[in-house]
């Protein structure tokens, strides 16, 4: 299973795949290990993802850290936008990050971010039939298990497809 998108596209179907799949992104994303992220549900048009209130995801004085939320909220709207964008044609990246911390987590959180069924087609994969590259704002909420809102995120990604990607190795062949 080279194919992550086609792993992801089982994970919606399938608890085992749904598993399989948060094992696998454990491994390939080594950062995001310690926090022992869990993506809960996947389907073509939400996710959920579980940041547990463990010691690594917690601050000193005992509350979930800004930045573990912070990168929650970036691995769940990423991993959404792999559903619909395979990473072998198109360069995703983060380009800003935005967030709103709203109450102090002190228990297990849940990112959710819902995508609307034509977004990639519409946002997209149209803007780039035009452009080399397309920066798409993506908003997203932690809640803890009590439903306290704890954040609102705007995760900013600029996509691209590979052909369009120029890389300061590639600029510097070119100046020689």
């Amino acid at each position: 299973m080279n194919d992550p998108v086609v792993l992801l596209n089982k994970a919606k179907k399938s608890p085992f795949y749904l598993w399989l799949l948060n094992q696998v992104l454990s491994r390939i994303i080594p950062f995001n290990l310690p926090h022992k992220f869990r993506i809960l549900e996947l389907s073509d048009t939400h996710i959920k993802t579980l940041l547990p209130y463990i010691r690594k995801n917690k601050n000193h004085i005992g509350g979930l850290h800004a930045c573990a939320l912070a990168t929650l909220s970036e691995y769940s709207t990423g991993v959404m936008l792999l559903t619909g964008l395979s990473p072998k044609e198109y360069r995703i990246i983060l380009k800003n990050l935005e967030i709103q911390y709203f109450y102090q987590g002190k228990m297990d959180a849940v990112a959710t971010w819902r995508m609307p069924p034509e977004f990639i087609q519409q946002s997209i994969l149209l803007p780039l039939k035009t452009s080399d590259s397309v920066t798409i704002p993506c908003q997203i909420e932690i809640h803890d298990r009590q439903g306290n809102h704890l954040t609102t995120a705007r995760v900013f990604w600029q996509i691209k497809p590979w052909a369009n990607v120029k890389t300061g190795k590639a600029q510097l062949e070119k100046a020689a």
